[in-house]
């Protein structure tokens, strides 16, 4: 059931990810949902660096890092995306 969760949370933090960052991402949903997951645990190795991670209630700092960890993925992703895709299509001519 882990798995489901975290392709759940991936889903939701990708595409989060993308709303926020200005422009259009061109990457394809299974790489937005890979990004949001290593944004996920990026964000939650930050909280525990910083002593965040577990606190009583609702973890609002934890899910902001997560999100900024899926919104720094999401951004390098598309960039080396948006390379590998440009030389593939300029070597095709």
């Amino acid at each position: 059931m882990s798995w489901v969760w975290a392709i759940i949370v991936g889903l939701v933090l990708g595409v989060l990810a993308k709303a926020i960052i200005p422009g259009r991402q061109r990457i394809p949903l299974w790489l937005t949902i890979l990004c949001g997951i290593l944004g996920s645990f990026l964000g939650n190795a930050v909280a525990g660096w910083i002593g965040v991670r577990h606190t009583s209630g609702i973890d609002w700092i934890r899910h902001v890092l997560q999100l900024a960890g899926a919104i720094l993925v999401v951004l390098a992703v598309d960039g080396l995306w948006s390379t590998r895709r440009g030389a593939r299509s300029r070597s095709t001519r």
